[in-house]
């Protein structure tokens, strides 16, 4: 592990790596199919039928369409968007667009399925995209409608409509045509929209480069995918850089399969994954923390499917946010009782713009707030100002900019050229810093108390799911121009309704439960040891959950803090003022609150 000190900032950078990988997906996913041509590689549930798609399949068949694409115009220029739920016509379209050197741009289903579509107009307004894809014309009709006004060719698995329309499966089987251009390191195959909570989300552009050197810099750091075929059992959308880069390419990489989780980490939804795990248990399972915590909650009150989970499992993958301490020791706990002990838990950082990683947990790591060391090419730069460092990053996976926005692209990088990605760390051990990065907040969420002590949002944010559990989902933290830290907890139903002994009971009368008042009291108090940053002095608990269509939540489930606070002002004020209601809980001083 190399480092480079200044007087303001010290740089640690991984191995120089051994090689950059394919010079594209597309070759990557060539020599997948000629290594194993009868290997699956994505498996999904229609209705009660499983279908499969073998990688030389696979490769057939997006070749076919990729000619297809562009045939119809489309071009770097004239990008494929797509609008579609996690599939194999999903994949074959992608994976086509990438091979015919035209950046495909996945865009969240939950655009399309809102009210206001001002958003997803407002991205293909900036992407211009050629063609769009909505593999259920039913399901994404309005966005369908919305591509016809903006003048932008529709491709759709079937045609129900009287309106003509470009059938997959007619492009997929047309004889291929169109000469397929040069796909370099820098062509752009990607284009990612970031779930900003304010504006027009702003398109990443990833290089076929940054996808393929951050695979090599995954196999350096992960070996055993290459001594035994690698199985994936995942639900996270392909618009994000996790689900749709990471694993998505990790199991091309590796001649792997993946299952295509129909499941989701939310109440009704979560039995669908657990039914997919068992049939289908994973060598690796990667995810993030609000999905860890229920898979924790499923094995905890079911022997059988804990064992079938590990029954050969090697690792565990959790990224995107910061992993309660709770969901990290369960985890172990349950390995061991189940005759996993050498199973492996890795935490990894990064980010849409990083491709998506820029450093992974050695594996004796003992911190769940540990960011990692960099990966091979990866250099990250800590900047020390007044009491918070923040962390900048540089190396193969780094992108240059974003899609047509100049001025943005300039302001995401420092003078040196590292990426400016709002994270704020420090070394677990400055001596040692291959022993990784502790994670301390978003630099942008941090704020002073009136007394002028700092708090750090995301720290506090995971230590008090971690303190409080079961009954914490998810919490804001409040306190901007006040004196006092106070929450806005999200409960989790089944863990209330377990400490409330009351199986059937709505949320609307467990945030008001005595016992569950007491699980977060007792649970919080434990936090203030270390001074006013971590002493919550109250707390309200909210009967509605975080809303994606507002912004308060991502499709994976991760809480944005400054939209949350935005649309819960009047929460705010109620956790802050004089009225006492039966959700709201007070800690330590509890006579001279409010």
């Amino acid at each position: 592990m190399l480092t480079r000190k200044t007087e303001t900032s010290l740089v640690v950078a991984g191995p120089h790596p051994a090689s950059l990988g394919y010079e594209s997906i597309g070759a990557m996913l060539l020599a997948a199919a000629r290594r194993t041509p009868d290997q699956v590689f994505l498996e999904q549930r229609v209705g009660d039928q499983w279908h499969t798609l073998r990688f030389e399949e696979a490769w057939e068949q997006a070749a076919h369409l990729a000619s297809s694409l562009l045939s119809l115009g489309l071009n770097v220029n004239r990008p494929l968007a797509i609008v579609s739920q996690n599939s194999i016509s999903h994949a074959l379209v992608s994976l086509a667009a990438q091979l015919a050197g035209v950046p495909v741009a996945p865009i969240s289903v939950a655009y399309s399925q809102i009210d206001d579509l001002s958003r997803l107009k407002s991205i293909l307004q900036l992407l211009t995209p050629g063609a769009l894809f909505a593999q259920d014309e039913v399901a994404f009709g309005r966005a369908i409608e919305l591509a016809d006004d903006l003048g932008i060719s529709v491709i759709v698995e079937s045609a129900g409509s009287s309106r003509r329309r470009l059938k997959l499966a007619d492009l997929v089987s047309a004889p291929v045509s169109a000469p397929m251009p040069d796909v370099s390191r820098e062509t752009i195959g990607k284009v990612l929209f970031t779930s900003g909570s304010t504006g027009v989300p702003k398109g990443v552009m990833l290089t076929h480069g940054m996808m393929c050197s951050n695979q090599e810099a995954i196999l350096e750091n992960w070996p055993f995918l290459a001594e035994e075929t690698p199985l994936f059992v995942d639900w996270l959308p392909w618009n994000h850089v996790f689900g749709g880069n990471l694993i998505f390419n990790c199991a091309i990489r590796n001649s792997g399969k993946l299952v295509i989780d129909d499941g989701k980490p939310l109440p009704g939804q979560f039995n669908r994954t657990i039914e997919n795990i068992r049939r289908t248990p994973p060598t690796m399972h990667l995810s993030v923390p609000g999905a860890l915590g229920e898979l924790v909650r499923a094995m905890s009150d079911d022997d059988d499917f804990a064992r079938i989970f590990y029954s050969r499992l090697r690792a565990i993958f959790s990224a995107g946010a910061a992993l309660p301490q709770a969901t990290w020791d369960q985890l172990h706990r349950l390995a061991r009782r189940h005759g996993r002990p050498d199973f492996k838990l890795y935490i990894g950082w990064g980010s849409t713009e990083t491709a998506p990683v820029v450093s992974i947990t050695p594996p004796d790591n003992l911190h769940c707030n540990n960011l990692g060391a960099p990966v091979c090419g990866a250099e990250i730069k800590l900047v020390t100002d007044n009491a918070t460092t923040e962390l900048r990053l540089r190396g193969p996976m780094v992108f240059s900019g974003y899609w047509r926005n100049p001025e943005a692209s300039a302001d995401a990088f420092d003078e040196e050229g590292f990426y400016r990605i709002g994270d704020a760390g420090r070394l677990v051990c400055p001596e040692q810093p291959q022993a990784g990065i502790l994670f301390d907040g978003r630099v942008a969420e941090n704020f002073k108390l009136t007394t002028g002590t700092w708090v750090q949002v995301g720290k506090l944010r995971v230590e008090a799911i971690s303190a409080a559990a079961p009954v914490i989902q998810d919490v804001v933290i409040a306190g901007q121009d006040q004196e006092e830290v106070g929450l806005l907890i999200f409960p989790n139903l089944d863990g209330c309704r377990e400490v409330a002994r009351l199986p059937n009971a709505e949320l609307g009368e467990l945030i008001r439960n005595p016992s569950v008042h007491a699980t977060i009291r007792q649970g919080l108090e434990k936090l203030s040891t270390s001074g006013s940053s971590t002493r919550i002095a109250r707390a309200i608990l909210l009967e509605t959950p975080p809303s994606m269509a507002a912004g308060e939540i991502t499709d994976k489930g991760y809480i944005n803090q400054r939209a949350a606070l935005s649309n819960r002002s009047e929460s705010v004020k109620l956790l802050y003022g004089s009225r006492r209601l039966p959700e709201m809980i007070y800690l330590h001083d509890k006579e001279s609150l409010p």
